[in-house]
């Protein structure tokens, strides 16, 4: 039998990633697993080429996810799954593949943003990093092509 209980879903606030959340927040209801919500803030983004970037601007940014993080779930949904909300700064796939492994995560709930192959080609994948080094299953979700459809 398949025990789920602690579900990771790396979110980077886009529709991908909510329809992720959205999948993650069943299954963690489905099998009363705990649902851990992360978020990367991608150091290149933060420091723009700035070595180091100033105290100012990383506060800021993560002053900012951590706002983005909060509003992401009811309280109730919180309080029932147990979730936690994390953010990291580093590489994201590095990050939660990291997370995972320390965490003992038994599923990665994963939104994927369907770039084209030239953009795949010159950015690679976080999804398909993920899902070739992460300690446990991966399950991906594209927006909007499936969504759940409640009985």
């Amino acid at each position: 039998m398949i025990r789920l209980q602690e579900i990771l879903v790396p979110v980077d606030f886009s529709t991908a990633s909510d329809s992720a959340l959205h999948y993650g927040q069943a299954m963690a209801e489905t099998f009363h697993a705990r649902l851990h919500v992360l978020h990367v803030l991608e150091d290149s983004v933060l420091y723009g080429g700035l070595d180091p970037a100033p105290a100012e601007v990383r506060v800021e940014f993560e002053r900012n996810a951590r706002e983005n993080l909060a509003k992401m779930l009811p309280a109730e949904v919180v309080r029932s799954l147990r979730a936690e909300f994390i953010l990291k700064v580093g590489s994201p796939f590095v990050e939660i593949v990291r997370y995972a492994k320390e965490q003992g995560i038994d599923l990665v709930v994963l939104g994927t943003h369907g770039h084209g192959p030239i953009a795949h080609m010159l950015m690679g994948s976080v999804a398909e990093r993920v899902v070739r080094k992460a300690p446990c299953p991966v399950l991906t979700v594209r927006h909007p092509e499936h969504e759940f459809v409640m009985p």
